[in-house]
């Protein structure tokens, strides 16, 4: 097979990321940012546009990350993607200062000064898009600057998993460089479909009085909140702690709250429990960093702990504990740490976030993120909408009338009123039910959207008729025949997997098809509810044997066949 042959099925939301991102750059004259949760496979989407723009297109694409590790990562993927793409690199880190290729791969540290000598580009995609700051003369503000003056048609794509930053809130703006959200993928929705791992939290039984934690700029000020999380008595119990809830783990991320902190950990894991346990920091070398990583990726370490490194980059899949041995006021890190977990890996079924640092409480389920608003400061604690069971210290939203670990039962006065739906626990917001409902009838029609022009794409509206007890109700889903993209592309599927006839052309024709029999009995469908979403979604359908070919159908006139 020939290297323009090389084929990477990319998952379908990843497809509908780079659909949404070319819509937005074809029709907006701004800049685009996808949120894509940790662990989702953003890597793969950048390198999708790369091949793209350079090959179908005549493009030149840059692609900035601000660590060595996104860096090699999307390198990886472009050399599978797009193998006959000519790419270079940019970075001190990894010793290359390529300029003259059709994609350019460079750390933002080692380019913010050199957009002149890089050339112009047409795309420039950020990785970790949460770190341009808002204003200022920051080392991306400055470089996206002097490549507007380079090339002023130049378009800026952001990826991250945090559109929001510290202080500033929401990091599309009209006026900032990233504009406006395309499209966004939730937690929720890559867990149920098997993308990621499930998350369960428990809080440490021996706890800081963060308030007496100073705080400066939105964030706890570092070297008071390692004081204080660096107690000797909390220290030993933490570990003990950590010891006893990973008795089973494979692989223990641990996040201190300073070098000295981070050393004393290591320190008390090796003398109290003999366990060996690596550390990262700054001031790690390049080699001991790169060795140490390679041990805990190859399970010769089953403890890391990391001081400010590992919260970004990281990919490392059978991490199924991660400690929080640090507090933090951003909603951001907090992400960004929890997130290490997501990662799917055979044999682990859950990642257990084990927090000492209130993080939880503090801001909430990692999929409902509870943000403030910066201008009114961030005030006290405790905002998040799940609570800590005071038996098992294993967390749970604040709805649930009994621990799902324990079985604890909560008083009546102690469940919320806001999210009685709620289901999963932990660091998931919670109502999520999956049922499959059988099929009673099934009914075919034309759809417009509301106000739309006579000439806009309609869709095929398919309704299922179900029981829930003794009523009634039907379902429906949209196959979008007439639009172009990925949205055709599922309806061919859709189609493909029910029928043995050509793809119809549109949505009347597929109705005519299906309502003579040309499509196969939907037996059930599977359900999703969300208490967080309006509507309930069509996940799944179980389906029948397809019909005969439409020559073949008795009583069906072939002139009427619309293909």
């Amino acid at each position: 097979m020939g290297a323009e042959e090389v084929i990477v099925e990319l998952r379908p939301y990843q497809l509908e990321c780079i659909e949404a991102i070319y819509g937005w750059l074809g029709t907006h004259d701004s800049n685009p940012c996808a949120v894509i949760p940790t662990g989702g496979g953003k890597t793969p989407i950048m390198a999708t546009i790369c091949r793209d723009a350079v090959s179908r297109w005549g493009g030149r694409v840059l692609v900035v990350a601000h660590v060595k590790e996104l860096l090699e990562q999307t390198c990886d993927k472009l050399s599978v993607i797009c193998p006959g793409v000519d790419y270079g690199v940019y970075s001190a880190g990894l010793g290359r200062r390529d300029t003259e290729h059709s994609v350019i791969v460079a750390g933002i540290q080692s380019i913010h000064k050199k957009a002149c000598d890089l050339g112009p580009f047409d795309l420039i995609i950020v990785d970790e898009a949460h770190l341009i700051p808002m204003s200022g003369d920051g080392m991306y503000r400055q470089f996206l600057a002097d490549a507007k003056v380079v090339n002023p048609s130049v378009r800026v794509i952001g990826l991250t998993a945090t559109p929001y930053r510290t202080g500033d809130g929401p990091i599309c703006t009209d006026a900032g460089i990233l504009n406006h959200v395309c499209y966004e993928v939730g937690v929720h929705d890559l867990i149920a479909g098997g993308y990621l791992c499930d998350l369960v939290s428990k809080v440490g039984e021996r706890k800081a009085d963060f308030a007496k934690i100073l705080r400066r700029g939105g964030e706890f000020v570092p070297h008071d909140a390692e004081r204080i999380m660096d107690d000797a008595e909390l220290v030993r119990a933490a570990c003990q702690e950590i010891v006893e809830s990973t008795a089973a783990a494979s692989g223990v991320l641990i996040f201190c709250s300073g070098v000295q902190h981070a050393e004393h950990v290591v320190q008390e894991l090796a003398t109290a429990h003999s366990i060996s346990c690596g550390l990262i920091t700054g001031d790690t070398t390049g080699l001991e960093r790169a060795t140490t990583l390679e041990r805990f990726r190859r399970r010769e370490l089953k403890y890391l702990a990391n001081v400010n490194v590992l919260t970004t980059g990281l990919d490392v899949h059978h991490i199924d504990c991660v400690v929080l041995l640090r507090p933090t006021l951003s909603p951001g890190l907090y992400y960004q740490m929890v997130g290490r977990g997501f990662r799917l890996s055979p044999g682990k079924d859950r990642c257990l976030i084990l927090d000492f640092g209130g993080n939880v409480l503090r801001h909430g389920p990692v999929d409902a993120i509870i943000t403030r608003d910066p201008k009114k400061g961030l005030e006290g604690d405790g905002a998040g909408a799940v609570k800590e069971c005071p038996a098992c210290r294993y967390v749970v939203p604040v709805a649930c009338l009994s621990c799902s670990q324990c079985g604890h039962e909560f008083p009546a006065a102690a469940i919320a009123k806001h999210d009685a739906e709620s289901g999963t626990e932990g660091v998931l917001s919670g109502g999520v039910t999956v049922t499959e409902h059988q099929v009673y009838r099934c009914s075919y029609s034309v759809h417009s959207k509301k106000g739309s022009p006579p000439d806009a794409p309609r869709t095929l509206r398919v309704d299922y008729e179900i029981r829930t007890g003794v009523l009634k109700e039907w379902l429906s889903e949209w196959v979008c025949f007439e639009h172009e993209g990925f949205a055709r592309e599922k309806a061919v599927k859709w189609w493909r997997d029910r029928s043995p006839d050509p793809v119809p052309r549109n949505a009347g024709d597929a109705v005519d098809i299906a309502e003579n029999g040309g499509v196969a009995e939907t037996i059930s469908i599977t359900v999703r509810t969300v208490a967080s979403e309006r509507f309930p979604r069509i996940t799944k359908c179980k389906i029948g044997g397809k019909p005969d070919p439409v020559e073949t159908r008795p009583d069906f006139d072939l002139s009427e066949v619309p293909f």
